[in-house]
């Protein structure tokens, strides 16, 4: 599998570009003197330059720190979300493809609950009256409406696994269907629930943009990719070295996230990489020149 996502120049690059957002996250405060809450009263809205690399906004704010602050914040909640969101699927779905019986049906019917309620308009109401609760109350709103369907996924793939030889030979000789489905079920589900999480991850930044766009989100003074887009939406004509820089960043981010989701799913699963059913299909050729077949032959095969 390791070998299979090297070959994928799509994924390297993706992760590539991933790893380095990381490091401007979380590096970029510590190389300028500049933070995202320092005011510089005499540069205002200021063109990017050797001391403000990124220019500043309206009231003289370093638009690199506000940047790479963001960026920190929506790649903790999008990493977290997408954890979260993951483990608790695997988890709820593995829980009652196993078990069944009246424990599959109050699970699915909570999945079938959270699904009916509209989330973003929960999270929208909740999220401003959690303000005293920190970012991280807004991770675990996010988390509670993002894990649903991948758990009916890993339901329908632990029905089929628990009648699965090894499962049942576990069972027999007494192991404890808890350390079965650590054990047996979710190792064999794990390169779904991987795919996913990737995939997760980038859909709870874009989730986390969308909700701080709307003042839903991370809450002032901090900032996110969401909260600095919304509010340097209306200068992105006029000065648009605002705008630019985060959403530039959050377009990266997202498209590097579905290149690594993409080679991870052909890592894992050969049969759907395009060059490996090219593959299938050229070696399915006939090796060599048909040589013509003759008198005698076709004459034996037009009286068979």
């Amino acid at each position: 599998m390791l070998r299979r996502f090297l070959r994928r120049r799509g994924a390297l690059a993706g992760l590539l570009v991933v790893l380095l957002l990381f490091v401007l996250a979380f590096a970029g405060p510590h190389v300028t003197h500049w933070s995202y809450t320092d005011i510089d009263y005499t540069a205002l809205r200021a063109k990017p330059s050797g001391e403000h690399w990124f220019g500043t906004n309206r009231i003289g704010q370093d638009v690199f720190a506000q940047t790479v602050r963001g960026l920190q914040k929506s790649l903790l909640v999008g990493l977290l979300v997408g954890v979260v969101a993951t483990a608790l699927a695997s988890v709820v779905g593995a829980c009652a493809g196993y078990f069944g019986g009246w424990t599959d049906r109050a699970l699915m019917f909570l999945v079938d609950l959270l699904l009916v309620f509209p989330g973003f308009l929960i999270i929208a109401i909740v999220a401003p009256r959690l303000k005293a609760a920190g970012w991280l109350a807004f991770v675990g709103l996010l988390a509670l409406f993002a894990w649903m369907v991948t758990s009916r996924v890993v339901r329908a793939m632990t029905l089929s696994l628990r009648e699965r030889e090894f499962v049942r030979a576990a069972r027999y000789t007494g192991v404890g269907p808890l350390r079965i489905i650590w054990r047996h079920i979710l190792p064999n589900v794990a390169s779904f629930l991987v795919i996913d999480a990737t995939i997760a991850v980038g859909g709870a930044v874009m989730s986390e943009t969308a909700l701080s766009y709307f003042g839903f989100g991370i809450q002032s003074p901090d900032v996110s990719l969401g909260t600095l887009i919304a509010d340097y939406t209306g200068s992105a004509v006029t000065y648009p070295w605002m705008f630019f820089f985060p959403a530039g960043l959050l377009v990266v981010f997202v498209l590097a996230v579905n290149l690594i989701g993409d080679g991870l799913r052909d890592a894992f699963d050969p049969t759907s990489s395009r060059h490996g059913a090219a593959r299938r299909a050229r070696d399915a050729r006939p090796r060599g020149r048909r040589r013509p077949l003759t008198r005698k032959a076709r004459s034996t095969a037009h009286d068979a």
